[in-house]
């Protein structure tokens, strides 16, 4: 199989940027590429044309590298529902949920089987894959049974390229730490070494590149400089500081609630392109403040995530912008939680059926849990009800074991004739299931001119950042090819000796 692993000195080092950014370079020079990542966890998925969920990291290389994503570059997609256990979704299906013990055991040889068919799959149809790697591939307590790492790379028979994170600190020794921690065959196997996430003058580090390769026998591929804004969604809520870090001064402040098992917090991501729009996550009732409006995004554990809102008394500090007039937005298990009742009928959830709670209200709505999942990209229209009106569809994807049943304030109506989510208190109170609600441009117009109304704030015309996707992808490949010794990675790539 021609192609490269790109595995990292630990998580959230950029990995995911890194085969994004290859992707789309390799499918500017007119090849056909494939991202690929054997075992991905993470609460924040993508859904396939087809209904099918994988993580968002690989749908998001598969539009880098100009393609369409499918369940081959993600066989396997590990959900946490509590920090014991996760969903196994395999080939873009919830299968069953299992303790991480209870995977290791049961789950190896069948994960071993399903990459191999994958990885199969992916070199009849494409030229070229790049492989992405999770975490440190040097855990030493995992290493025996792990699925996403060297293990892959050996399946695959590819180079590896090691990623590392100067902005952390300690980039030397996470550098030859991980190398000294592979066996000999694993570390022939790593042919080049990025840094990433460099700030200042690259010329000052020339001494550090010149050390690591006297030291560790192996060319260092480039200094990748920190590049801020780059639209490109995280993998996983480790990503949210990075992604939320920039200044914002905006007049209006939106309070998104950090739940414990947040999923698909990409939903909020272009707020950040708005100049007069702040956005922050809130964790703690010290932190939520006088919010214009406030988001409660998806999560794996709606009845766990509302409980935290009770365990904290985020509940009340919401009841009360609730019943100030503020806005408030339900997405996914946030429109759950903001209904009458929540019933957990097969035990998805919780893991206890017939489980009941209270939610806080807002909607004369009820949530019941079943044993299958919803997965399916949708497009429809404003409800007639809401008084809306619009040019443009609105269009996201639907992931939830929850089915939400009430009689009136629909929000929208769905091409296949189905009445959609929750509108009401003139739009103060919107609940539904729609991923990426916000990334449809007139719509988070309407919504945020609404706000500004509220503020006596200028109007605003359209941020077109959905537009901007293609154009995102092309950049981020120009500034990280620029900062790349591209000849040596093709080099790798086409498995020519260095």
């Amino acid at each position: 199989m021609k192609g490269v692993m790109i595995q990292g000195t630990a998580s959230d080092v950029g990995k995911s940027l890194v085969v994004t950014a290859l992707c789309r370079i390799l499918a500017n020079e007119g090849i056909n590429v494939a991202p690929f990542k054997s075992q991905n966890m993470s609460n924040n998925s993508y859904v396939t044309i087809d209904g099918s969920e994988i993580g968002r990291a690989q749908g998001i290389q598969a539009e880098a590298a100009k393609t369409e994503a499918t369940v081959w570059m993600n066989p396997i997609l590990l959900k946490p529902r509590s920090d014991m256990q996760s969903e196994v979704v395999l080939l873009g299906k919830a299968t069953e949920t299992l303790s991480g013990r209870g995977y290791r055991e049961t789950f190896y040889e069948k994960g071993i089987e399903v990459i191999q068919t994958a990885l199969e799959r992916i070199e009849k149809e494409f030229d070229v894959v790049v492989i992405e790697g999770a975490g440190s591939p040097v855990e030493i307590n995992l290493k025996d049974r792990e699925l996403v790492n060297m293990k892959v790379a050996e399946l695959a028979d590819v180079p590896v390229i090691l990623v590392a994170d100067i902005d952390r600190g300690g980039v030397f020794a996470t550098i030859v730490g991980t190398l000294e921690l592979f066996t000999p065959e694993e570390r022939q196997r790593v042919k080049g070494v990025i840094i990433n996430k460099f700030r200042g003058d690259i010329g000052l580090f020339e001494d550090g590149v010149k050390w690591l390769e006297e030291k560790t026998g192996i060319p260092v591929l480039g200094v990748l400089p920190y590049i801020h804004n780059h639209m490109i969604d995280g993998e996983d809520s480790l990503s949210i500081g990075s992604q939320f870090s920039k200044e914002q001064n905006g007049n209006m402040d939106i309070a998104v609630i950090h739940l414990p098992y947040i999923s698909n917090y990409s939903d909020v991501e272009p707020f950040t392109f708005e100049e007069d729009v702040s956005i922050r996550f809130v964790k703690h009732p010290s932190q939520f403040g006088s919010p214009d409006a406030v988001i409660i995004p998806g999560t794996k554990s709606t009845i766990s995530d509302l409980n935290f809102l009770r365990d904290t008394k985020l509940d009340k500090l919401i009841e009360n912008h609730v019943r100030n007039g503020g806005h408030i937005v339900g997405i996914c298990g946030g429109y759950q939680m903001l209904g009458t009742t929540i019933t957990d009928l097969a035990g998805s959830d919780t893991g206890v059926p017939f489980t009941k709670v209270n939610g806080l209200g807002f909607i004369p709505a009820e949530t019941n849990f079943y044993h299958e999942k919803k997965t399916v990209r949708v497009k429809g229209n404003y409800h007639p009800s809401t008084e809306l009106t619009g040019s443009t569809s609105v269009k996201g994807y639907e992931i939830h074991l929850g089915q939400t049943e009430q009689e009136q304030g629909f929000f929208l109506q769905l091409e296949n004739g189905k009445e959609e989510g929750y509108y009401g208190e003139d739009g103060k109170i919107i609940g539904t299931y729609l991923h990426h609600l916000f990334h449809n441009d007139e719509w988070r117009n309407i919504w945020l001119n609404e706000l500004r109304k509220k503020k006596n704030l200028p109007l605003k015309s359209i941020v077109h950042v959905e537009n901007q996707k293609d154009e995102k992808y092309d950049l981020l490949a120009s500034q990280i090819k620029a900062h790349l010794n591209w000849v040596k990675v093709k080099d790798i790539i086409d498995g020519d000796s260095l």
